[in-house]
């Protein structure tokens, strides 16, 4: 907002003109809205599970790479199949920046459709770790540039949809035990928002809340398991997906770094979704 208040500094803004047009436009988009037909809201109950892993290779790097899965009806039908890596700098140790390439298999609609939509991603994140007394915070945000193939009749068009999406996570994770092999309240939420030509009706994506458990295995692995609430809005505008899913996430960190003496202590936090 700083950079907006200062070009617009000492230009003279007409009140009742802009408002005219600030109304006109709220205006035509409500109407537009208003012609959408009755929402619709599809329940359904998923299973997602996903392996994580990040490889500290050097004082200030990391490999990143996860897989995910999926799946409808609980198990029964797949939802999405997803493969992701990144290179990850440390800047401080509780604060990284990534960037990376992520490829999925999003699986039809339609029950009469066999074709997976594949999906091309770039992503770029910034994750930030503190704490409130005991309690370790991960904040997390990330911009993605998506490449949506598009399929016409159970077959590729050849075609792609192009969006960005912008992802800002919170997630809290609160021991309850000194002895760190105990399990871990963790709650956490994320809220996914999207633009680009195709996106009219639905700059909001999704959001997606996480209430589980944190369960330590051994010092470079651990997993999350608990109930995920994936509300999501399709681009009709008016169709929308209420996930209730089971989700059970491992994370592996191991460190591939030998005989390196680092600069500034161990960053001792727990792996972001």
């Amino acid at each position: 907002m700083e950079h907006i208040h200062t070009r617009l500094k000492g230009r003279k803004i007409n009140p009742p003109v802009f408002g005219f047009f600030l109304t006109i436009f709220l205006f035509l988009f409500s109407t537009g809205l208003g012609q959408l037909p009755p929402k619709q809201v599809n329940q359904q109950a998923q299973f997602w599970t996903s392996l994580n892993t990040t490889a500290r290779i050097s004082e200030r790097w990391s490999v990143i790479a996860d897989i995910h899965i999926r799946r409808n009806n609980f198990m029964k039908d797949p939802s999405f199949y997803l493969i992701r890596g990144a290179g990850q700098y440390a800047i401080k140790p509780n604060f990284t920046v990534a960037a990376g390439y992520a490829h999925m298999w999003i699986a039809p609609s339609r029950a009469d459709w066999q074709a997976f939509v594949n999906e091309n991603r770039l992503y770029q994140q910034a994750i930030f770790v503190t704490a409130i007394g005991k309690v370790n915070l991960v904040q997390r945000i990330r911009n993605e540039q998506r490449w949506q193939q598009i399929i016409i009749n159970d077959q590729a068009s050849g075609k792609w949809r192009f969006t960005d999406r912008i992802r800002y996570l919170i997630s809290a994770t609160i021991p309850i035990s000194k002895n760190p092999y105990m399990p871990k309240p963790v709650i956490s939420n994320e809220l996914l928002v999207h633009f680009g030509k195709p996106v009219w009706y639905n700059p909001f994506d999704q959001n997606r809340l996480f209430v589980g458990i944190r369960q330590q295995i051994s010092k470079p692995l651990s997993f999350d398991f608990g109930y995920m609430n994936v509300y999501q809005q399709k681009f009709t505008g008016y169709q929308y997906d209420m996930n209730h899913t089971i989700r059970l996430f491992f994370y592996y960190t191991p460190d591939l770094r030998k005989n390196l003496k680092p600069r500034h202590p161990e960053s001792k936090v727990e792996s972001p979704d």
